[in-house]
């Protein structure tokens, strides 16, 4: 059997394996019709196996060097790529997005993997420090060192709306796996046959570089069952989730009843706000109107970043922004959504808006049942800030223009707001005091600010930060995108009076690699 065959079996010590929990197809959402073939669910017994197994490969795979860990990233994401047309048009079934689309989050995907290979050659990641001892002093000193390491093995929920990228090899297991710490996925049933071909080239990766059988697996299955028994295994030390609030804060209850808790990254709920000052409106009001709708639409508005919330000071630029912004939205085609699930969804949030009496509709566009299409909707500052109901997200391209009184109301609206993940203000040089009003808010709750732009389009490098305070993710210290997700799966270990036989080589005074270290809090390079 090759890697680009879908069986429907999960994937576990390195073997495809039949399920006893009963079955499921997956469904295709543009024909409204499932796919072949059946996919096994996972029963307790494997999942005790896929986790057993994970946490007696953790000291192995941990314990591999940066430069052999770096190589298995690497090969993940060559086996990724040799899948093919096999891997683009399955996903392109089951989900309903165009080619264009998949092969780009494809290539996202295979970036990804290499740039934590490259952190990993680089080397700091482990953040060295090293306070030699202090005989001398009164009282002394002792040798201390400390590095960071693995935490242990991870559970990871791929996500229903990127079936690449935030999917089976998708950040949280790279990040994961770069930290030397096992994976045990769970494939999202919206998009199985996807997962379990990319699963099977990450477990040719794992197969051609020599590492445990434990190191990756994939579990099968619908339901909350399968996912909250994962979760509630004591070999599992940490997971990453993308999803909904309600499936995030159940997996977070879970983990904190386990009689030893464990840290849930959780990537769940943003509605994104989006700041439109005076002087940009005056100056740029159609521009803006125009870029608004290109990104409430993108992908049919199934972003964590889509711009679901927009707020305003009235006046004739706002009322150019409005016309802009309608006229290319009903420019636009309804386009198939990810699952009926999400659909359904949508619709209930879009009918919800549009029934309050507090709320404008300034555009609703019709849709058949599995489909998105754009809404937009108005509403007073005052009228906002009474109403919670409005707060809420609605998944999908619907987006609610708040009408404020002046930049006061504007940051008070902020601070009654939510975590975010990002928040847009669009400014000229006259704005920038209405800026630094609502900025320290803005930082208190969200994860990434930017500046005449929308939030949609997530760039992986070393700086980003996909994360924000509760619910935008269950803990805000923390990112899914960039090299910094990696310390999401990480812990510090303190050396003290160590020989040097037995310190870990990146903290030996003979460091064979001369990477970056600490001594007496001086940063430099051996």
């Amino acid at each position: 059997m090759t890697i680009a065959q879908i069986t429907g079996e999960a994937l576990i010590g390195g073997v495809a394996q039949r399920g006893a929990g009963g079955s499921f197809k997956a469904w295709n959402p543009g024909a409204r019709t499932h796919i072949e073939p059946a996919f096994n669910m996972v029963d307790i017994d494997q999942i005790d196996q896929a986790c057993s197994l994970a946490g007696k490969a953790f000291d192995i795979f941990r314990n591999t060097t940066d430069e052999e860990r770096a190589a298995f990233l690497d090969t993940v994401a060559e086996q990724i790529m040799a899948l093919g047309d096999a891997l683009v048009e399955r996903a392109m079934l089951e989900t309903g997005l165009p080619r264009g689309r998949i092969e780009g989050e494809r290539g996202r995907t295979c970036t990804q993997l290499k740039l934590f290979a490259s952190l990993l050659r680089e080397g700091s990641w482990q953040d060295p420090r090293i306070d030699p001892a202090l005989p001398q002093r009164t009282p002394p000193r002792p040798d201390l060192r400390s590095r960071l390491i693995g935490v242990g093995p991870v559970a990871v929920f791929a996500a229903s709306n990127f079936p690449l990228a935030f999917s089976v090899a998708g950040g949280d297991t790279a990040s994961a796996f770069a930290a030397g710490c096992p994976v045990v996925l769970k494939a999202h049933s919206a998009h199985p046959g996807t997962s379990e071909l990319v699963a099977r080239a990450v477990v040719k990766a794992v197969e051609l570089c020599g590492l445990p059988a434990g190191t990756f697996a994939l579990l099968t299955g619908t339901g909350n069952g399968i996912g909250q028994a994962l979760v509630a295994h004591p070999a599992i030390q940490a997971v990453g989730f993308t999803g909904s609030r309600s499936g995030g804060t159940a997996l977070m209850a879970v983990a904190a009843g386990r009689q030893q808790p464990i840290p849930v990254y959780a990537e769940m709920s943003s509605i994104n706000p989006v700041f439109l000052l005076p002087q940009a409106l005056e100056q740029h009001a159609e521009r803006i109107g125009r870029e608004f709708a290109a990104s409430l639409t993108l992908g049919v508005g199934q972003f964590c970043t889509n711009p679901g919330l927009v707020l305003a000071i009235d006046g004739p630029g706002l009322a150019t922004f409005c016309a802009s912004a309608t006229a290319a939205l009903n420019d636009t085609q309804p386009a198939t959504m990810l699952s009926a699930g999400i659909a359904s969804s949508f619709r209930r949030g879009v009918a919800a808006l549009g029934s309050n009496e507090a709320v404008t509709t300034l555009l609703r566009l019709e849709h058949e049942e599995n489909q998105g299409h754009a809404a937009l909707f108005r509403v007073e500052g005052d009228a906002f800030l009474a109403r919670k109901e409005l707060h809420e997200e609605v998944f999908g391209p619907a987006s609610l223009l708040v009408v404020c009184k002046d930049v006061e109301q504007m940051r008070a609206i902020v601070e009654h707001l939510e975590g975010q993940l990002t928040a847009a203000i669009h400014l000229e040089e006259g704005d920038i005091a209405a800026a630094q009003v609502l900025l320290p808010t803005l930082e208190r709750k969200v994860g990434r600010i930017l500046a005449n732009g929308f939030g949609t389009g997530v760039e992986v490098t070393h700086a980003m930060v996909h994360g924000g305070p509760f619910p935008a993710t269950a803990d805000g210290r923390s990112t899914s995108v960039g090299t910094g997700a990696i310390f999401r799966f990480l812990r510090p270990v303190a050396y003290q009076n160590l020989p040097q036989a037995l310190l870990p080589a990146v903290l030996r005074d003979e460091n064979p690699r001369g990477i970056w270290r600490r001594r007496d809090g001086a940063l430099g390079k051996d």
